[in-house]
């Protein structure tokens, strides 16, 4: 019932949103001169504010126009090279015949769309040929699809890179760290040719028994039963994945949110005053973040389930009993791979240390071909977007896709 109640408030809501911002728009052409005009841009910022404060299951555009290359900008076009039910392996093409190290960005299943590490992939295009798993919202995916699971995750993982060829290279940021390190040594066990010269894990569950945070924390205070009963719903009829079981998207924004509340809610006060003011800038560089960060995805049931259940319950890649098809993972087999892990100091969703497990557990490979990081001063995010990311662990990460090449 949970998914139908969220539908039908949405289904009340939407349409108010949408007369909210029409009205904001028709407003700011005919704004008149104090003192009338005060009170307007007041209602105006309220409309807007309001009007956009809603969530969306609408994909966002990355926006990737160009990039700059070699002192010039390149024109750059998306392209889906390969796809399955659940996702397209989306290239970054850029108009150039100058050949660069082909890189695989592992986007996280958690709720936000790909277009979430716009930043990643914007900053990782200047060096690179750039290919991201772009996950389709479970809620467009037919029942008939079948199940996706952790292993069907890995899976993709695998057949991506198999797609992309040899020499390539993989940057799993956050959730699918696991999962990336998975495919990476079941490649390396069995010689595949494509397996990638270099893997990077920023920010991710590795061993989320060190330091556990507060999502950590939750995960082990309740039984699998409880997640399935509590977070699991089935997405109506109505929709192209009707009747499919999914974690809805708009839970996990839910979760998110109640976390740095204050936060939020002080961006919206800001907002209205930004409005107000008519600070623009300061306006759309808001209503820019919001727009991504309230565009949801709905997760399949089982991704979410088994992922909570394998990874922060049972912590089984960190004890060595992850399994994928029936095989064990063994991330000794790793030998010839460059791993860097990357993580921040502020972090609250994944703890210090928990992304340098993999250091550990990667027992076979020397210590030249292992690197870690730790980024002062930034939390989650921070680690693959913003300036602390393009000017200070971007260089690093481009270092080791050079070394490993």
């Amino acid at each position: 019932m949970i998914y139908q109640v969220y539908q039908a408030q949405a289904d009340i809501m939407d349409p108010l949103r949408k007369m909210a911002r029409t009205t904001s728009a028709l407003l700011r052409t005919c704004m008149p001169p104090s003192p009338y005009g005060i009170m307007l841009r007041h209602y105006n910022a309220a409309l807007e504010v309001f009007g956009y404060s809603g969530t969306t299951h609408a994909r966002p555009d990355f926006g990737i126009r160009t990039v700059p290359q070699d002192n010039e900008l390149v024109a750059v076009t998306e392209e889906t090279v390969f796809k399955t039910p659940f996702a397209g392996l989306l290239h970054f093409k850029k108009d150039s015949a100058r050949k660069q190290p082909k890189v695989l960005v592992v986007a996280p299943l958690s709720g936000h769309f790909a277009t979430l590490l716009r930043s990643t992939v914007e900053t990782l295009l200047r060096d690179h040929d750039v290919y991201i798993t772009d996950w389709t919202n479970a809620r467009d995916v037919p029942a008939s699809a079948g199940r996706f699971g952790f292993d069907e995750y890995v899976e993709h993982v695998i057949r991506f890179l198999e797609q992309m060829g040899p020499r390539s290279h993989v940057v799993g940021v956050c959730q699918p760290t696991v999962a990336v390190l998975a495919a990476v040594s079941v490649m390396s066990e069995d010689h595949n040719p494509a397996t990638p010269r270099s893997m990077t894990l920023m920010a991710g569950p590795i061993d989320t028994r060190r330091n556990p945070t507060r999502v950590n924390k939750l995960a082990k205070t309740k039984t699998i039963g409880w997640f399935e009963d509590k977070m699991i719903g089935i997405v109506p009829w109505r929709f192209r994945g009707g009747g499919r079981r999914v974690y809805p998207g708009f839970m996990q924004l839910t979760a998110f949110v109640s976390m740095n509340l204050e936060r939020h809610i002080g961006a919206h006060i800001k907002q209205f005053r930004s409005i107000a003011t008519e600070d623009s800038g300061a306006a759309s560089t808001h209503r820019d973040f919001y727009d991504e960060y309230l565009a949801v995805m709905d997760l399949p049931a089982e991704f979410y389930l088994e992922t909570v259940e394998r990874i922060f319950m049972k912590h089984e890649l960190a004890v060595g009993e992850l399994h994928y098809k029936g095989r064990r993972v063994k991330p000794e087999t790793i030998r010839k791979t460059f791993l860097f892990t990357v993580e921040g100091e502020r972090d609250d969703i994944c703890g210090l240390g928990q992304t340098a497990a993999a250091l550990d557990l990667c027992a076979n490979l020397r210590p030249l071909l292992k690197r870690h990081h730790v980024q002062t001063g930034v939390g989650h995010y921070g680690v693959f977007s913003g300036r602390r990311w393009q000017n200070e662990i971007y260089p690093l990460v481009r270092e080791v896709i050079q070394f490993a090449v």
